[in-house]
């Protein structure tokens, strides 16, 4: 069995964090980034908000694969 790592991804719209999910457990990034923007709206923004920069920075960028 393949090891999976989570990874920002290079196809990304601020930090790749929620594309890097998405993938991470196979869905439709669209989905990811709606469902991520309706929780952060609903739970007063900020955490969502805090919750996504600390990703941004933990998570490491996918490494790059020319293959």
């Amino acid at each position: 069995m393949e090891e999976r790592k989570l990874y920002r991804s290079r196809d990304k719209i601020l930090g790749g964090v929620l594309a890097g999910f998405a993938e991470y457990i196979n869905a439709d990034v669209s989905l990811i980034r709606i469902a991520y923007v309706l929780i952060s709206i609903l739970s007063a923004a900020f955490p969502g908000l805090l919750v996504y920069i600390i990703c941004w920075i933990v998570i490491p960028e996918k490494p790059f694969n020319p293959y």
